[in-house]
């Protein structure tokens, strides 16, 4: 837990409410959280959706693993520790998103249950849809892809006998247990999965 080291300060509560931004954006802020073991097509998936979002009129914003490890979080490792702030943090700016208006949409492995259900603790206190999309593709199948090569600097790392703390392989995913859409895009195209997206939240009443 993220110890509170800020002292003397006060919530300031603003004049514009989220059924006002709600009504300028013709949208319901929302935080859709992509999850899943690296090459699931996590990201691929999420950018895919913003765009045909964009393309129809919303306004939406792709958080993404690693662009936010080259600003907000590249203080962060890959420790345990250091995994659970790296979420916390995006949970954060995400919720913030959210409140503005924004269809957020995040990408990141975010192996640990835990860190994902104060995630959606966090909205649901502020009243705002969170959406955990895992993007269940098979190990098997994101080996086969490695589009980063780090399946294969992993096993070799587990070879050698040192290991190197990589989700899937020598450090655990703890999949959702009742995550609001599943994806395996192992014979899913992101075209295909960004239109399930598309219909689940106009079912939701988050877009028209």
């Amino acid at each position: 837990m993220t110890a509170v080291k800020a002292t003397n300060i006060t919530w300031h509560e603003g004049h514009v409410t989220p059924e006002e931004r709600n009504q300028l954006l013709k949208q319901k802020g929302c935080t859709i959280w992509f999850t899943g073991l690296s090459g699931s097509g996590k990201s691929t998936i999420a950018f895919t959706l913003e765009h045909a979002l964009v393309q129809r009129g919303r306004l939406a914003y792709v958080l993404d693993g690693d662009n936010i490890r080259h600003g907000l979080n590249k203080n962060l490792g890959f420790s345990a520790a250091d995994r659970e702030e790296n979420i916390r943090r995006i949970g954060e700016v995400a919720k913030l998103f959210a409140d503005a208006g924004v269809i957020t949409l995040t990408s990141f492995i975010s192996p640990y249950r835990k860190d994902r259900d104060n995630v959606r603790g966090l909205h649901e206190q502020g009243k705002m849809p969170f959406i955990e999309v895992h993007c269940a593709t098979p190990i098997e199948t994101c080996e086969s892809r490695d589009p980063k090569g780090l399946y294969k600097k992993a096993r070799a790392a587990l070879a050698g006998g040192k290991g190197m703390g990589f989700t899937g392989v020598d450090d655990p995913y703890e999949a959702p247990l009742k995550p609001e859409v599943t994806i395996d895009a192992t014979g899913t195209s992101p075209q295909d999965a960004a239109a399930q997206l598309i219909e689940y939240l106009e079912k939701q009443g988050i877009v028209t």
